[in-house]
């Protein structure tokens, strides 16, 4: 080898060693970067994994699979965070599958999530998870690549908020809902918290961005003008807005100091575009609990308060559209029964004076009776008006309780029906009270009556007497004054009244009956004779348990001497004829006019006291020319009712409506049924005779 050929080889041969060296220190470059890079990737997958862990919200990834109800008709938890337990009351959910987790209700979840599985479309609703009582706020996200066939769920427990939200009547109180990014790779992280409609943000604790979802980021531009992303400092972007760069440190440095806490503030230009937001804080920290900075979840809310605003400002003038409806419902029912009376009173002078016409004065004393009945419940009802104003005129003397109330057992016996045990429980040397007596026996009768409604399934109705002395203590806790007292209290084992029933029970026109069962006045008719009396009434409720109404009268230093009062009841007769005619009222002098004067024409009258009773009839095969029915009738049917049920086996049935309410009470649609026409009380007998020939067409007869 010649001298040229070994300067080539060894000029080849450093070659090749410069080139050996350069290969070395690329190498050893590309090991160091990529040793950076994994080490930066695991720095991130330890956070966000330690984001995953420390979320208060519950999430869980879902896998679809062929089930027993076909394709994807099932699925498998293969993910969830340590708050799903929490959240949803369901331990150890990874690898259970829903159809044996929640069988009853898995279908419904399976049709939710595999929506959002199959359209890529994500929803955010509310759902009860009936297995466990609770109530939800979710949010579900497909996660991508769809042939991954897994859905993302983020919820939260809301079910304090649905028992507030029952308890207190209000719609939309708050906006309870809370988005967490809850995975481990940071992909399905992003996906998930850019899904969401609401603001996530982390920061470290130089105020510096760690994630910021695009809601978030884009509603801190349109707020402040600015586009932030991850790295910025939120301080330096507001340098040049000072008032609201300390109001964003103030918040965040509490979170950042380890406090969680929720705050609702308004941030934009007043008058503009500022808009209310409920945020959530909380601090951010490692598997040793180092801290790693804070974290916010924010909604608008702007709507909702503005809503809660408007329920607010609307709740004053409802209860006033309350008030005044109760006030009509009131009215309606005076009218209803004064018209009532009236008709008994006018329907009795018409016939006296037809009968003294014709020489029958023996049958006068009936008529005479009736219409004197009727006055006299007139008046009863005037007091009652009178009663719960303080303004009636009370004739009180010197009585004795448990006399009062033994005279009147047999009578309470009867009102509350064989359901209903009574007892009556009288205390030895009972003080005597000065009192209107038959003012007394009227508010007891309502206790009774209140009582029994109280106990539709039965019970027990206890009446006890007793001598109270009321020290300074007592007589505070009763609003009296210190003394002597005598109680008169009466006990059922009813359904009881909540503590906002109790607050109200003695306002004028407040009933818990439904429309026209009770006009509002009979506790209060009670309440208002009471303390015109001297004395007190009391409640004592608790729900499903009972209740006691409890009378305190002064003593009265003197004898007693008074005595309750008897009570009559009379019978209506029947004479035959050819066409007949059902007479419904619930007022037995009305009806017994009815008879009469529809007798006296030629009709064959056949009497019901309500609409049950009136429907049997008619339901029989009895022959049936023409319904006369009152429209406000006891027994849970109106007249109405009465003649729509009968119709349908009757469909050719004439029907006369007699009422004291406006015929728009009866009509329907704006007009009555052919055949079906109104009689308003008062009336006088000659018109009732011209209407129900009129309907007949035929006549008095078929003979």
């Amino acid at each position: 080898m010649d001298s040229i050929e070994l300067e080539g080889l060894q000029r080849r041969l450093k070659a090749l060693e410069e080139e050996n060296a350069r290969l070395k220190a690329a190498g050893a470059a590309v090991l160091t970067e990529r040793r950076k890079v994994e080490s930066a990737l695991a720095d991130s997958e330890e956070r966000y994994r330690t984001l995953f862990n420390s979320i208060d919200e519950g999430f869980c990834i879902i896998e679809f699979f062929d089930g027993p109800h076909g394709p994807l008709s099932d699925y498998v938890h293969v993910e969830a965070n340590p708050a799903y337990t929490q959240h949803a009351g369901i331990a150890n959910v990874v690898g259970q599958k829903v159809r044996e987790m929640v069988p009853d209700e898995a279908g419904g979840w399976v049709e939710l999530y595999g929506g959002v599985l199959r359209t890529g479309v994500p929803i955010r609703f509310e759902r009860e998870l009936v297995a466990t009582g609770r109530h939800l706020e979710l949010a579900a996200f497909r996660v991508e690549p769809a042939s991954r066939k897994q859905v993302a769920v983020l919820f939260q427990d809301i079910t304090p908020r649905k028992r507030a939200e029952r308890e207190l009547q209000q719609l939309n109180e708050t906006l309870e809902a809370r988005v967490v990014a809850a995975l481990a790779e940071r992909k399905l992280m992003a996906d998930l918290v850019e899904g969401t409609d609401a603001f996530v943000q982390v920061v470290d604790p130089d105020f510096r961005w760690l994630a910021v979802n695009g809601a978030a980021a884009r509603e801190f531009h349109r707020i402040y003008g600015i586009l932030p992303k991850v790295g910025d400092n939120m301080l330096e972007l507001l340098e040049d807005q000072p008032e609201h760069r300390d109001a964003i440190r103030t918040a965040w440095s509490r979170a950042l100091a380890g406090e969680a806490f929720v705050e609702i503030a308004g941030f934009g230009e007043p008058g503009r575009a500022r808009r209310f937001y409920e945020m959530r804080f909380n601090c951010l920290r490692d598997g040793e609990g180092r801290l790693l900075g804070a974290y916010q979840f924010s909604y608008d809310v702007t709507e909702r308060l503005k809503e809660q605003e408007r329920l607010r400002e609307a709740e004053e003038a409802l209860r006033q559209s309350q008030k005044m409806e109760a006030v009509g419902q009131l009215t309606g029912g005076i009218a209803h029964d004064f018209n009532n009376l009236l008709t008994g009173i006018i329907g009795s002078l018409e016939l006296l004076q037809t009968r003294i016409g014709q020489g029958r004065v023996k049958e006068i004393d009936r008529y005479v009776s009736a219409a004197q009945g009727a006055a006299k419940r007139a008046a009863a009802l005037t007091h009652r008006l009178l009663a719960f104003s303080r303004r009636q005129t009370l004739d009180p003397r010197p009585t004795d309780l448990n006399r009062l109330v033994m005279g009147m057992e047999e009578l309470v016996r009867r009102t509350v029906g064989p359901e209903i045990a009574v007892e009556v429980v009288t205390a030895g040397g009972l003080w005597p009270t000065l009192i209107d007596a038959s003012q007394l026996e009227n508010a007891l009768l309502n206790l009774c009556i209140n009582a029994r409604d109280a106990m539709p399934g039965g019970g027990r109705l206890t009446i006890e007497t007793a001598n109270r002395w009321l020290d300074e203590h007592g007589a505070g806790e009763r609003d009296l004054d210190p003394g002597q007292y005598v109680s008169l209290c009466v006990t059922d084992t009813g359904t009881g009244m909540a503590p906002e029933v109790v607050e109200r029970a003695f306002e004028p026109f407040f009933t818990t009956k439904p429309i026209g069962q009770g006009t509002g006045l009979g506790l209060s008719m009670v309440y208002g004779f009471v303390r015109q009396s001297g004395g007190q009434v009391r409640i004592y409720s608790e729900v499903g348990q009972g209740t006691t109404m409890c009378l305190y009268l002064p003593r009265h230093y003197g004898k007693e001497t008074d005595r309750p009062a008897a009570l009559a009841t009379k019978t209506a007769m029947h004479p035959q004829a050819d066409h007949t005619i059902l007479v419904v009222d619930d007022e037995p002098s009305i009806r017994m006019l009815l008879t009469d004067a529809l007798e006296e024409i030629g009709f064959n009258v056949i009497e019901a006291h309500d609409g049950p009773t009136g429907l049997n009839i008619l339901q029989s095969d009895q022959v049936i020319d023409l319904l006369v029915t009152d429209v406000g009738l006891p027994g849970g049917m109106n007249g109405r009712q009465l003649a729509d049920a009968a119709r349908t086996t009757r469909p050719a049935l004439k029907v006369l409506f007699i009422t004291g309410y406006a015929e728009n009470a009866i009509i329907g649609n704006g007009q009555l049924a052919p055949d079906m026409q109104v009689l308003t009380k008062p009336f006088v007998v000659e018109a009732l005779a011209s209407r129900i020939l009129d309907m007949i067409k035929d006549g008095t007869g078929r003979n």
